[in-house]
């Protein structure tokens, strides 16, 4: 063949083999273009799902969750249940604050541009909570009328459900939406394998012509196979992790505990929401610091010490702390503190967790306080009845005594210290009653003045003769509305208290009772129903107190005085019933300076007041029933009336003095019996006798009148409290007959 033909026949050759490398090395390229294109799309369609379902999911998850809070527990319908039921403002006013951030989230929501399912769910939610709106005036004034909770859920209850039904489908309609941007990612990925699969096989069959380009192909194409798989893993791994990151997140934060985590040095990493409200610090605040900064120096540093040591080993360690916050005061902090280690065991962290049991303890606090009252009233209750039986007697002795001794004989000042000791007793058994809330008030209008009077008598007397007691009064119309015993109370608390802090060898106190004062402090901004008042004052010279000790002089059991010596009562007692009495009480003091109470009080119009002498004790000649289970009682009682006049039929059985009774009800004039009595008690007794002879009077003497027992008031009817005075007797005594002997 001649070489021109040979030459074009090879070039021949080598144009279709140029055109075949070229055509199959376009191939390549169009391929790879092609696989290139198809996966990049892949990878956008994973990017454009994953930020479909980030930006979308997450936020419509995050509103649902957010509405959810203020339908669910402690929200809008809770709170607004709980205001029906409990009545307690802070309800209510809760339930508006909240929504505001009800309606924020729905309106957050609504422009997500959401379905039309989702739409007609967020106004199904939205209509229920407006109807909840639309009946809080009627709750408030259901609560402002006290009207019956039955009557108040019927009026305002709202049916749930649709709401209920509405957040249900949010939800699922959030998840679907979640699984299918997670079906989609999938479903890119699936795809993007499946092209780089194809490629795989198409480059197979190009033959033996291309092998070093389908080699360096293949390697490319398996690299980029197994940089998706991975990417898949990663980006699968990545979702669950974020989510589980999350929650944990969301949960640390939203602990209601503090969360400190610190390195091995003890430098701090990490501090929740909790522990920043808590304490006042921020994290920048805190962070690199040690929490030696939240000690107040009630734990020794060997006690902190064996913590580091037991820390150190592996072991955690639980106790209670009082810390302080950045702006000084303190808390109580129930602690677990725990090493957190590696895979290995190593210790990389320690974490702190701390619940504020400050409120726990105060409340604890508290009920050992009511406990302690508690078990003073049981005393008072227990011990009243008998102890006032037996200072009846005493008086009633000592009265009769000083009949028949001379007057300022050294035996008639012996009796007159006798009746004082029992009237301090009386006082005493009055006081514990009072404190308990055991003995009911009996208001009357008194003489602030003849009362400040006769407890400085019984002060005098059992106070050194070297502290003198001064009384000033600066108006005569000293009339208040108030329960004797309780004034007397008052007075003797406050003068026994400035009697044991002043000198004993030059003390003073000077009791002053000031009228036409003006209103307390206390009212002022506030209306009052009172238009005049009084003031007592009780000044001394004592030491004085401290601002500190000033503050808590009025607190239950707390008392200055060594063990032993005092009940911390007497002052609490004070307040309480000047409390009741609508008045005020505080102390102004300072140290060397002395202490000086006031008691403000209500005036009132002046009254009535009379009093006599023992000579002048209104007598009679009627006959009278007495009855009381006590003998010594009975007795002394008998001898009484019978030195007033009296004749007296005396009984310790009630059932035996019902029987001479219902025998002859014409020969009684008036039945005097105990209140408290066993088989049959004195007010049952009486409503026989007022069964029989309306027209008779009675009375009903008692040492302790539980609160329970309630005591119908009756023209002819009165109750009197023992340890009864002679003089109050003979006067009720003849104040009862001359108005039985008027025509009804």
């Amino acid at each position: 063949m001649p070489r021109q033909a040979e030459s074009s026949i090879s070039s021949r050759r080598a144009y279709a083999i140029g055109v075949g490398g070229g055509l199959l090395l376009l191939s390549t390229v169009i391929v790879g273009l092609y696989l290139g294109l198809e996966t990049q799309k892949r990878f956008r369609d994973i990017s454009g799902s994953w930020s479909a379902f980030s930006e979308s999911a997450d936020r419509k998850g995050l509103l649902i969750s957010e509405i959810r809070g203020h339908l669910g527990y402690g929200g809008i319908i809770h709170d607004f249940k709980n205001y029906v039921l409990r009545k307690d403002k802070s309800y209510i006013d809760a339930v508006e604050r909240r929504l505001a951030g009800f309606y924020a989230s729905l309106d957050a929501y609504l422009a997500s541009n959401p379905s039309t399912q989702e739409r007609d769910a967020l106004l199904a939610i939205r209509r229920t909570i407006e109807t909840y709106q639309a009946r809080i005036p009627i709750a408030r004034q259901a609560a402002s009328q006290d009207w019956n909770v039955t009557q108040t859920d019927r009026l305002v209850k709202v049916d749930d459900t649709e709401a209920i039904d509405a957040l249900q489908t949010l939800e699922a309609v959030w998840r679907a939406s979640r699984d299918s941007a997670t079906r989609e990612i999938a479903a890119s990925v699936s795809e993007g394998e499946a092209l780089i699969s194809l490629g795989f096989r198409f480059l197979a069959g190009l033959g033996l012509v291309a092998f070093l380009l389908f080699a360096l192909l293949y390697l490319l194409v398996r690299e980029l196979r197994d940089a998706v798989r991975q990417l898949a893993t990663e980006l699968y791994e990545r979702l669950r992790a974020e989510r589980s990151e999350k929650k944990l997140m969301r949960a640390v934060e939203q602990s209601p505990a503090t969360i400190v985590i610190t390195d091995t040095n003890g430098r701090i990493e990490y501090v929740n929401r909790r522990f920043q409200d808590l304490t006042g610090y921020r994290l920048s605040e805190v962070e690199g610091r040690t929490p030696s900064l939240l000690q107040s120096g009630d734990t020794s540093a060997d006690e902190y010490g064996a913590i580091r040591r037991s820390l150190s080993k592996g072991q955690e360690w639980r106790g209670v702390f009082r810390n302080r916050r950045k702006d000084g005061t303190h808390y109580w902090a129930e602690t677990t503190i725990l090493p957190l280690t590696d895979a290995d065991g190593e210790i990389q962290n320690f974490i702190g967790i701390g619940e504020d049991i400050t409120e726990k303890r105060k409340a604890r606090e508290q009920i050992v306080k009511a406990q302690k009252m508690e078990a003073v009233g049981l005393l008072a209750g227990g011990v009243a009845h008998d102890f006032n039986n037996v200072l009846t007697t005493i008086l009633g002795a000592s009265h009769l005594a000083s009949l028949d001794a001379e007057k300022d004989s050294d035996i008639g000042r012996e009796i007159t210290q006798i009746e004082i000791a029992a009237r301090r007793a009386q006082s005493l058994v009055q006081q514990l009653l009072t404190f308990a809330r055991r003995q009911p008030a009996a208001p009357q209008k008194l003489n602030l003045q003849d009362e400040v009077q006769e407890v400085v008598k019984l002060i005098q007397a059992s106070i050194p003769p070297t502290t003198k007691v001064k009384t000033r009064f600066e108006t005569d119309d000293a009339w208040v509305l108030a329960d004797p015993t309780h004034i007397h109370q008052i007075v003797m608390n406050l003068c026994r208290n400035a009697a044991e802090a002043v000198p004993k060898e030059a003390g003073e106190i000077e009791i002053t009772v000031v009228g036409d004062t003006d209103a307390p402090e206390a009212l002022s901004g506030h209306d009052s129903d009172h238009e005049s008042w009084l003031k007592l004052v009780v000044t001394d010279n004592g030491p004085g107190l401290s601002a500190d000790t000033a503050k808590r002089v009025f607190d239950p059991f707390f008392t200055t005085k060594p063990l032993g010596k005092g009940t911390g009562l007497g002052l609490t007692m004070v307040a309480t019933l000047v409390q009741d009495m609508d008045g005020f009480v505080s102390l102004a003091s300072q140290p060397g300076e002395g202490a000086r109470f006031e008691v403000t009080l209500p005036r009132v119009e002046a009254g009535t007041v009379g009093k006599v002498s023992q000579e002048d004790l209104p007598r009679g000649s009627e006959q009278i029933l007495l009855v009381d289970d006590e003998a010594d009682v009975a007795s002394t009682y008998r001898r009484v009336l019978m030195r007033l006049g009296y004749r007296v039929a005396a009984y310790t059985d009630p059932r035996s003095a019902l029987e001479a009774f219902i025998r002859e009800p014409g020969k009684f004039d008036l039945v005097m019996t105990d209140l408290v009595m066993p088989d049959m008690n004195g007010e049952t007794l009486a409503h026989e006798v007022l069964r029989l002879k309306p027209s008779c009077p009675v009375i009903l003497c008692t040492g302790y009148r539980p609160q329970s027992m309630k005591i119908e008031s009756k023209p002819r009817y009165v109750l009197l409290e023992k340890p009864i005075h002679p003089a109050e007797l003979a006067s009720r005594l003849r104040e009862l007959l001359d108005k039985a002997h008027i025509p009804a």
